[in-house]
């Protein structure tokens, strides 16, 4: 069996040095052909050299147009979807959806703030978000009102979810508040710019009126949950922002402060109301409920919820 030459959606967008979010949209809009192996995109390579080829400019009209293989495109009825955001919970939602529709659910693993105006410009069908507002206490409405001016949109509640510090077995620093993190012993590791963690940090900072710049580690980021808590297991920070699952699978204590509010955002147009209804339908079944309740440190009390939506 002779052996093609693929590549991931990350090794695609280095090599064209453009964002994963510009990748999805050629993916969801049909243009760039993937297939999956478990939940990861692959592009075959003469795929790509059949795109490249296709937008050159000032082609050699001599050249014949490349073939394009028809028999690899999604059915009449079925287009991709991509899903945005990095909780193993949204791969359940995808695997239902995919499961009670025609929808292929392709997943992006970018944060809250990120997705949010990844959306506001076409990228996304479905956003979640974790997204606090020390100014209301609320989340993620705020931020949408702001970034989704003019778009209707509808809001659900995905679960609920404990935030806090991750710290070493046994919390040897006793860190328990978010103006532990200004102490001189103490050096954090960071989530990146446009993540909720990050966000729920600079939040907090900003309501105890401590400066980023008296945080010892502040620049130092890593881009999820797990690898912020691994940094805090090895000794390469004391402490860190995230939720409790990561903790538990790193094996690291977590320190809880805040629950979280995790929605949905989904833009409303005529395209969109049936996966809408089909998303509607899948939070509020038993079965969806009971996946995510048998993972533990989620609490789906409000999962389905219409917490906002636009007419």
């Amino acid at each position: 069996m002779s052996k093609e030459l693929s590549y991931t959606i990350e090794e695609v967008s280095q090599l064209l040095k453009v964002s994963k979010l510009t990748l999805y949209d050629l993916v969801k809009k049909g243009k760039l052909p993937v297939f999956r192996v478990g939940r990861q995109m692959r592009i075959d390579a003469k795929d790509l050299d059949i795109y490249i080829n296709d937008h050159k400019t000032n082609q050699n009209p001599t050249f014949p147009a490349p073939v394009v293989d028809h028999h690899r495109s999604e059915t009449k009825d079925s287009h991709n979807i991509v899903i945005s955001g990095q909780d193993l919970v949204l791969d359940i939602l995808g695997k239902h959806i995919e499961k009670n529709s025609t929808y292929k659910p392709l997943r992006s693993f970018t944060g809250s703030l990120n997705s949010l105006i990844s959306m506001y410009n076409g990228e996304c069908d479905i956003v979640s978000l974790h997204l606090f507002d020390g100014d209301t206490g609320e989340y993620n409405l705020p931020y949408i009102k702001k970034i989704l001016v003019g778009y209707p949109f509808i809001l659900i509640n995905l679960l609920s979810r404990k935030a806090g510090l991750y710290v070493k077995k046994g919390n040897p620093l006793n860190l328990t508040t978010w103006t532990d993190l200004n102490r001189d012993d103490v050096k954090i590791i960071n989530r990146e710019k446009g993540s909720g963690a990050r966000i729920l940090l600079d939040e907090q900072l900003r309501i105890n009126k401590i400066p980023s710049r008296s945080i010892n580690g502040y620049e130092h980021e890593e881009t999820n949950h797990l690898s912020v808590a691994s940094a805090v297991s090895t000794g390469i920070a004391d402490v860190g922002v995230g939720i409790e699952k990561a903790a538990k699978i790193v094996g690291i204590d977590f320190v809880p402060i805040i629950t979280e509010q995790y929605d949905l955002v989904i833009l409303k147009t005529p395209e969109s109301e049936r996966l809408i209804s089909i998303v509607k339908g899948i939070l509020s079944s038993h079965q969806f409920q009971s996946e995510v309740n048998s993972l533990g440190d989620y609490d789906t009390s409000q999962t389905g919820k219409i917490i906002y939506e636009t007419y």
